[in-house]
């Protein structure tokens, strides 16, 4: 009898909220309809790429051929390296607490990969839920479910800079106390985004660019299209997302239909497993 197990983890879309996982502060994420799938099909031996043999082995894996297919950019700020973890660590275990599976996770990331994580990414796969976005309290590690407001209309764009994080400066760009100002009032950013309208939001978009340039994880091509981005008819605001340095921006749209030559990120449901048995 062959067991087959799949894991699908979706990317991760942080509205505003970056870099305080580490910090104990707040964040905002949802999950997009991109999506990560790990099939895992037990076998005589482990097979597969060897950057996920290799977390497979730190997972405990039992042996089996790894298939990994990915919608998700690589090193474009979605979390292509944590979705993967996740559904090793999904693969692997089985049935698993989601919080267990999210530090099981981050641990191979910082293990394997070498990434300084935080928990942001493996905690907004995981407790994602579609139409909705959650606030992550990451003093406690808690939760909370809210709607996606019906006028906030987000879009992505590739700034096509790619930086591993394993090769900046990250985690050492700017001293403690820059830092802890930045956490400080991206904690009311996201205070703010949760009673604001899309026009307010658009704002709290461009204030968390700007501090995220102040503790120096942006790029300066990064910033340059953020500012065309910010001044373009139809887009409330926009930033980088993600961990820095290069990948994808977050903009935010007044209408569906602007920036049409990029389609809408749809709120997408969170972390999921499948086992058979065959």
């Amino acid at each position: 009898m062959v067991m087959r197990r799949r894991a699908s983890i979706p990317a991760r879309i942080n509205i505003v909220g970056e870099h305080t996982d580490y910090m104990g502060g707040l964040a905002l994420p949802f999950a997009s309809q991109l999506r990560l799938t790990l099939t895992a099909t037990s076998s005589e031996a482990t097979t597969g790429d060897s950057t996920v043999v290799a977390l497979w082995e730190a997972a405990g894996g039992w042996p089996a051929h790894l298939h990994v297919e990915s919608e998700i950019p690589i090193g474009a700020g979605m979390s292509s390296s944590a979705a993967l973890c996740l559904a090793v660590v999904l693969c692997a275990r089985g049935s698993i607490d989601s919080m267990d599976a999210c530090l099981e996770a981050q641990r191979i990331e910082q293990t394997v990969l070498e990434t300084p994580c935080g928990l942001l990414d493996q905690m907004a796969m995981m407790h994602a839920q579609r139409g909705r976005t959650t606030l992550i309290d990451f003093s406690s590690n808690e939760i909370e479910s809210h709607p996606l407001p019906a006028d906030w209309h987000f879009k992505l764009i590739d700034s096509g800079v790619r930086r591993k994080l394993g090769e900046t400066d990250f985690g050492r760009s700017a001293g403690d106390s820059v830092l802890q100002a930045h956490a400080l009032k991206e904690n009311q950013r996201v205070k703010a985004a949760l009673r604001a309208k899309a026009p307010e939001l658009g704002v709290l978009l461009n204030e968390s660019h700007a501090s995220l340039i102040g503790i120096g994880v942006s790029h300066p091509d990064v910033d340059g299209l953020v500012t065309q981005l910010q001044t373009t008819p139809g887009v409330l605001g926009a930033r980088m997302m993600g961990g820095g340095f290069g990948g994808m921006i977050l903009v935010l749209v007044d209408h569906p239909n602007a920036l049409p030559e990029h389609p809408l990120v749809v709120a997408s449901q969170g972390g999921f497993l499948e086992e058979f048995l065959e």
